[in-house]
């Protein structure tokens, strides 16, 4: 957990400081100003609003004892378990089974699953689904993800405006360095907010596991949803891409070798041997 979390701490210093570099390269001491000015507000505004936004853009609908008296329940227990205020509770129509959390703190924590993941797991394998999600939240992996997306973001809106009004720098810089800007500066920050989300995800199935007190739970979840969800869309996710990092398994086609680089989450065949070892162990 502890390499997890200094792995996250450097990827996030070294995105704050390609944003950084791209203003100075734009703009010199005035645009990197003007760069941690801009990215600080879109980062403020996302820690207020990225959860009602993904909830809406996912036609959520919150779900209380009444709706769904068993699901909510588990929530409840597994909450309790790892120490939680209770969550808000969504589901999703959407045949693709998947979950995710969101919220900007444990305080102000949503967790929801889809119908389809509802429908394929049985109570055991959806619990350790739900102690996966809860795990993010005791992270606060949804606000790691939120700001480094946010900053990926800004760092290409940065790149963009660069050649909108470039000359940059005193007008020192030369139009083929914009050109690489604008092409690599995004590039390299979506590059390290991928890797950022891979190694929440394996504290997240670790984290679950030891709320749920059964890793080989989420180990079976994993292995099945991972079947499913290939022969099955998420019509948001593919025209919101940049929200399936949230998910709990890539809604999204993923790759090996040089491909692998650009995965939101581990390859599920290692996530599935971790759990299994750390039931091995006991954990």
């Amino acid at each position: 957990m502890l390499n997890n979390w200094l792995k996250t701490t450097i990827l996030m210093a070294g995105i704050v400081a390609l944003f950084g570099a791209v203003g100075m390269a734009i703009g010199g001491a005035q645009g990197m100003a003007v760069a941690l000015v801009f990215g600080g507000a879109m980062n403020l505004w996302a820690y207020w609003n990225s959860d009602k936004m993904v909830l809406r853009m996912y036609g959520a609908r919150e779900v209380g004892p009444q709706e769904a008296p068993e699901f909510h329940a588990m929530v409840q227990d597994l909450a309790r378990r790892a120490g939680l205020p209770m969550p808000r509770v969504y589901i999703i129509d959407e045949a693709q089974p998947n979950a995710f959390a969101t919220g900007r703190s444990p305080e102000h924590a949503a967790v929801a699953a889809t119908t389809g993941i509802l429908r394929l797991l049985s109570a055991r394998e959806l619990r350790g689904v739900m102690a996966h999600e809860l795990a993010h939240v005791k992270n606060r992996d949804t606000l790691i993800s939120t700001l480094s997306a946010t900053v990926a973001g800004a760092i290409a809106a940065l790149a963009q405006f660069g050649m909108l009004f470039g000359g940059g720098n005193g007008g020192r810089v030369h139009p083929v360095v914009h050109i690489l800007i604008m092409i690599v500066a995004p590039l390299a920050a979506m590059l390290i907010q991928m890797a950022i989300s891979r190694a929440r995800e394996f504290g997240a199935d670790r984290g679950g596991a030891e709320i749920s007190g059964d890793p080989e739970a989420l180990a079976g979840a994993l292995k099945k949803i991972e079947a499913y969800a290939r022969g099955v869309h998420l019509d948001t996710a593919e025209r919101h891409p940049e929200t399936a990092q949230m998910m709990i398994i890539n809604p999204l086609a993923g790759g090996a070798g040089v491909a692998g680089l650009f995965r939101t989450h581990p390859a599920t065949e290692e996530r599935i041997r971790r759990l299994l070892a750390l039931a091995r162990r006991g954990a």
